[in-house]
């Protein structure tokens, strides 16, 4: 039998520090919630603002994969395998953090804020050696369909994790749908609602929603409004 969580764009946390402003699907720093540990191997999922100028210093991460999708403005990286990068919108940055990296995050403009979607994932893989990539995606590709921005395999569409994962971003008109095939039976799919209405399944969920999905084999999404959605389709087992 299929089995849903539905999480209301108004049901996350809040954690508004003036130059940070942060939603968290799932609980994340001072946000505690027992029900809303994770989805699967699905841990972090943040829906982050970051003011003109500011960011996050310098940090360590160990044992995760850590995905950041930029909506808006420019995200300067830097980090202790010595990678100085900017990311903007059609871009995806992945860093497997392994046994230890450092890190810092700055919005790179003096005159505008950045968006972006901050993403954990448990590893099926512990003490790997730190990794990063970046790559910029055609945007056109998501248009009326699935574009895959996310994998296990690294000859595949997109990066790759270190985790039996499918991640797909897509923008669709209003009435367009598509039935999405889980590539794992093990696997459950959340997908998070950039923008628009949607129906997934029976479930009419709207802009910043989030709905995870398993049990099943596959998810019918309809576009009730032009919509922009996130899918990740996650083991389940952590």
């Amino acid at each position: 039998m299929t089995n849903t969580v539905l999480h209301k764009a108004d049901s996350r946390g809040d954690a508004n520090h003036g130059w940070l402003h942060s939603k968290h699907t799932f609980s994340f720093a001072n946000y505690y919630n027992p029900e809303r540990m994770n989805f699967g191997v699905l841990r972090v999922l943040n829906d982050d603002t970051v003011a003109a100028g500011m960011g996050f210093g310098k940090h360590p991460h160990d044992n995760m994969e850590i995905i950041s999708i930029p909506l808006s403005g420019d995200l300067e990286h830097k980090d202790s395998m010595n990678n100085v990068t900017v990311i903007k919108s059609g871009d995806i940055q992945v860093m497997s953090a392994g046994t230890g990296i450092q890190h810092s995050e700055y919005n790179k403009n003096k005159d505008a804020e950045v968006k972006f979607l901050q993403i954990w994932v448990f590893p099926n893989k512990n003490n790997v050696t730190p990794r990063y990539d970046q790559i910029t995606l055609n945007m056109a590709d998501r248009k009326n369909k699935l574009q895959q921005i996310l994998s296990p395999n690294p000859n595949d569409a997109g990066v790759w994790i270190h985790q039996n994962a499918w991640f797909h971003l897509a923008d669709f008109d209003k009435g367009i749908s598509t039935n999405y095939e889980f590539k794992s039976q093990e696997n459950g799919l959340y997908l998070f609602n950039l923008k628009g209405n949607l129906k997934v399944n029976d479930q009419s969920i709207s802009t910043r929603d989030g709905i995870g999905i398993w049990d099943t084999n596959n998810v019918e999404i309809t576009a009730e409004s032009d919509a922009e959605f996130l899918l990740m389709e996650v083991p389940m087992q952590v």
